[in-house]
């Protein structure tokens, strides 16, 4: 299987179809496009569009051995059966060794500027859960926000609208989906949780693997653009966790879960900035950390700033920003009942470095982060140099 799909991206490279010229290290938020848009308008010339999107990473903490990494390597593939509907998946392997199905939804344009979709799809929560490809954002990594507390790439089965009102400068989307898995009997008459104060809800994806669903949760998005080079998001979520069969009806089986998110982005000549700021608020957590003996918060919380900068000729088809991303994030923004706040999970982390852009689709990367914790002596984290080749085509 993974020779095969390695096989594939390399045929790819040599054999696409149908794909649409876009500019994929473009900076204007207007002009930007994920996977799943780009070759979704691709397939109205062709059947079959295909493409990938790949990263190689090298990280070295401060004192420690270095890390050499194919994080990710991505087939993206959309069919297009008639001129309303479309199909798009992405086939992902991570590592080198772990193989997942990262979206597979089918879109049916209902109307102009309306799509009915349903599948496995992504929860439009803030910038990089939605525009993660390495082409498309600042840093080697992708921000730890959009780790521990929007856990990227967060997808699930669900169904909705998507759409846009030109004449308002508004796109929105409406989707309902199955929720985080938070418990299940651990077969020695007990209850074990995969939602814990480290990562917050990442540990509770169900990515479509067999997914359990008791209850539905509900996700929205909406963005202006109604501004030369701005975008402006505000994100939704509401719902409530999944439990097993077994023990669903156990009290702090489940926790109810409100985020909420707001990002903006924008570009200016050769300047861009971008900013996120999300906030989840969870329910019954004391009842789940009895039951479980993990460390939820009752909040999460974390938002960061970024600022960039092309230091090459605006006409020139390679780019090279130079920029800074200051971000905070905090599993334990609040806690529930005797749970004490960790302050380890209290994070600060200073991104700074360069992007550069040597052809349409190519980014080679290297930043160096100052990563602390407001716990005493910073309790192990390390401050980190980065450097990476990402593709996208």
């Amino acid at each position: 299987m993974r020779r095969i799909l390695l096989l594939l991206v390399i045929v790819i490279s040599h054999a696409a179809v149908g794909q649409t010229a876009i500019d994929s290290i473009t900076m204007d938020p207007q002009k930007q496009l994920n996977s799943a848009q780009r070759l979704l308008s691709g397939v109205h010339g062709s059947q079959v569009t295909i493409g990938a999107y790949g990263e190689m990473l090298y990280n070295q903490p401060e004192a420690d051995n270095g890390e050499l990494d194919v994080q990710r390597l991505v087939l993206l593939l959309a069919y297009r059966f008639n001129d309303k509907v479309q199909f798009f998946t992405e086939i992902e392997l991570e590592h080198v060794e772990e193989v997942f199905v990262e979206q597979a939804f089918v879109n049916y344009n209902v109307a102009d500027n309306v799509n009915l979709r349903g599948g496995l799809m992504l929860v439009p929560m803030g910038i990089i859960n939605e525009f993660h490809e390495p082409t498309t954002f600042n840093g080697t990594e992708r921000p730890a926000l959009d780790n521990v507390i929007v856990p990227t790439t967060w997808r699930e089965m669900g169904v909705g609208v998507s759409g846009r009102s030109n004449s308002l400068s508004l796109g929105y989307q409406v989707y309902v989906f199955n929720g985080f898995k938070s418990t299940i009997a651990d077969g020695e008459g007990g209850v074990s949780g995969f939602l814990k104060g480290s990562n917050g809800l990442r540990s509770g994806r169900q990515k479509s693997i067999q997914s359990t669903v008791d209850s539905p949760t509900f996700s929205t998005k909406i963005d202006y653009y109604g501004f030369p080079g701005l975008r402006l998001g505000f994100s939704t979520y509401f719902g409530k966790t999944q439990a097993a069969d077994e023990v669903e009806e156990i009290d702090g089986a489940n926790i109810g879960i409100a985020m909420l998110g707001f990002d903006a982005r924008y570009a200016y000549k050769r300047f861009t900035a971008r900013g996120q700021f999300i906030h989840a608020s969870l329910s019954d957590t004391e009842a789940y950390n009895n039951l479980t003996g993990r460390d939820l918060g009752s909040a999460l919380q974390g938002w960061y700033v970024e600022g960039g900068y092309n230091l090459l000729p605006i006409n020139n088809e390679q780019k090279l920003f130079a920029f800074a991303r200051y971000e905070m994030y905090n599993t334990h923004k609040d806690t529930a009942g005797s749970l004490a706040r960790n302050d380890a999970y209290n994070r600060t982390d200073i991104t700074t470095g360069l992007s550069y852009h040597i052809a349409p689709g190519v980014v080679v990367k290297g930043d160096y982060q100052f990563r602390s914790n407001e716990s005493e002596g910073n309790d192990g984290v390390k401050n980190r140099l980065n450097f990476g080749i990402g593709v996208w085509f």
